[in-house]
């Protein structure tokens, strides 16, 4: 009988094949006898040499098979196993009388549950990380082989409870009709593994290992997010053909590479890539992106032990700015908290990160820090004067003004040292709170533009923790009151005369498209990966049939209810 198992469709596609299940390897070293405090740390360092020369020829494999962004997950592993920090807490429990696996199993286990308990995705990630160095770190230390995946048959699902960053070394695209795993979310490492390779993928499923067995057969779907098991001939042709018709209509999106976005009557729009480091842009503007719609800086501050210098952050910019000269580059300020752990910051632990010290409200009670981060910003515009900043987090005009306040500080210094800079350069407000979303048309008065983030929008909007499985129905941006406040944020800017934009994952889904084209939007900023389809979606549309459908589907009073109707109203 056929089994559905749901989880989180991290990568879209269809996948069927025969299941591979990957266990834990036996860590055991309770066997290992401790032979004192030198001859422990000794150990404990060539481990630790072993480690970042294997991880350092992994990065650069999948740098040169994947990808400079999928590489630096694990360069990044190097960075963290490197701090003295982590080290020091290490010979610390070796100098107590624990032998070398024991230490560093404890010391982390404690950075794991650390990172766990956090509510953030991108601490989830460190932990997974952890994780990976510790199971890698304690094989090296007991003699043990790593996981290796290049041997894998043809038409493998693959199954595991976690896809590390060092198990995807060797991992054969050609082979693996799919992935499926017991933890991860979307934007965990195992599903930009997974999209990088383009490989169908479906995260988070409980109890994923006990349900399946080798060998059986496993359709995947990777958009929808579930899989099933052992599926009878009717259902597996079924999707055979549903991959047929992905991979024809695949090949169909490159007829959209190199054009204009414009809708069905000709109007043209701006159809922006969000990017997470320097690495991205070229791919961006490879997939037909017109410009940058949202560059997050944090890749910059992460996996290091102390700030990134103004020539640093400098570099990067203007090398962003410089592959998209000619075109808009949205550069997000520093958006962490203390939710992002990231130690020279100081960060103090908060029963509520989300709601609490980060992002726009960090840095302007950091003006040293944040000062670095603009005038780098300031500087990187002279050239191409094609940078916008953007500011995260903001819930009044006061929080715009005091940075307003600050750029026009570093202008100053700027101009006083003889050093070229953009003087005219936007700063632009990003709409994720209820707070910014209420007095938009306050904020227009000031800003030079907006760009609403879906994501955060929505769980602030409607209470719900989009990690949490539990209250996922709720986190949607079907919802009414979400759908009202996008509308109402749209009209503010168009009343003030400033472009607004869209960087969430909402910009990307055919079903919001009309409502957004309905409502006004100038610019949809979207993954590299999507644009070519998004842009064959907006040019569907006609205005009056976009005005029709938002029409019907803001009398809907039931999330659900909108989302159906959307999905049912393409042209």
């Amino acid at each position: 009988m056929t089994m559905v198992l749901r989880g989180v469709g991290a990568s879209a596609g269809i996948g069927l094949g025969t299941a591979v299940c990957v266990r834990e390897q036996d860590l055991d070293y309770s066997h290992v006898a401790f032979s004192g405090p030198e001859r422990e740390k000794a150990r404990l360092k060539e481990a630790m040499e072993t480690f970042c020369a294997r991880t350092q020829a992994m990065a650069d494999d999948v740098k040169a098979r994947v990808g400079e962004k999928e590489s630096e997950i694990l360069s990044g592993q190097i960075v963290m196993l490197g701090d003295p920090f982590l080290l020091s807490q290490m010979e610390e429990q070796i100098g107590g009388g624990l032998c070398a696996e024991a230490a560093l199993d404890a010391v982390c286990r404690s950075f794991i549950d650390m990172f766990s308990g956090i509510d953030d995705e991108m601490m989830r990630q460190r932990a997974t990380d952890i994780e990976d160095i510790r199971t890698r770190m304690l094989g090296i230390l007991l003699g043990s082989g790593n996981v290796d995946l290049s041997e894998l048959p043809e038409h493998t699902v693959l199954v595991v409870h976690d896809l590390t960053p060092s198990m995807t070394v060797g991992l054969r695209r050609e082979n693996v009709e799919a992935i499926l795993t017991e933890v991860g979310g979307k934007t965990s490492h195992s599903a930009i593994l997974a999209r990088a390779l383009e490989v169908p993928a479906v995260l988070g499923i409980p109890d994923l290992l006990s349900e399946t067995r080798d060998g059986m057969l496993v359709i995947v779907d990777g958009g929808k997010g579930y899989a099933m098991l052992d599926p009878n001939s009717g259902i597996q042709e079924e999707y055979l053909e549903r991959r047929r018709k992905q991979d024809r209509e695949k090949l169909l999106l490159q007829l959209y590479r190199g054009r204009d976005t414009v809708n069905a009557d000709g109007r043209r729009l701006d159809l922006y890539a969000n990017i997470g480091g320097t690495a991205d842009a070229a791919a961006a503007a490879a997939a037909g992106a017109e410009g940058i719609g949202l560059f997050r800086t944090e890749f910059l501050f992460m996996d290091r032990t102390a700030l990134p210098t103004e020539k640093e952050q400098y570099e990067a910019y203007r090398t962003v700015a410089g592959q998209m000269a000619g075109r808009e580059v949205i550069i997000r300020t520093l958006d962490v908290g203390g939710d992002k752990g990231i130690p020279y910051l100081e960060m103090e632990k908060e029963e509520n990160p989300f709601l609490g010290y980060r992002a726009i409200r960090y840095c302007l009670g950091r003006p040293e820090l944040y000062k670095v981060q603009l005038r780098a910003l300031l500087r990187a515009g002279a050239e191409h004067r094609n940078i916008k900043i953007m500011l995260p987090l903001v819930s009044g005009v006061q929080e715009l003004r005091a940075a307003r306040a600050l750029l026009e500080e570093c202008k100053a210094e700027l101009t006083a040292e003889g050093r070229e800079f953009d003087g005219r350069i936007p700063l632009g407000v990003m709409i994720e709170t209820p707070a910014a979303a209420l007095v938009a048309d306050l904020l227009a008065r000031e800003a030079d533009f907006f760009s609403i983030g879906t994501n955060d929008l929505t769980q602030y909007t409607v209470a719900a923790d989009r990690g949490n499985a539990r209250v996922e129905g709720l986190c949607s941006p079907f919802h009414p009151a979400v759908l009202r406040s996008i509308r109402s944020v749209i009209a503010a800017g168009k009343a003030a005369g400033i472009p607004v934009g869209m960087c969430g994952e909402a910009a990307a889904d055919p079903a919001m498209i009309p409502l957004l084209l309905s409502f006004g939007l100038d610019e949809f900023s979207v993954s590299p990966s999507a644009v070519l389809a998004v842009r064959r979606e907006i040019g569907r549309w006609s205005d009056d049939a976009a005005a029709r459908t938002a029409d019907a589907a803001m009398v809907l009073d039931d999330s659900r209810a909108v989302e159906e109707y959307l999905r049912s109203a393409a042209p």
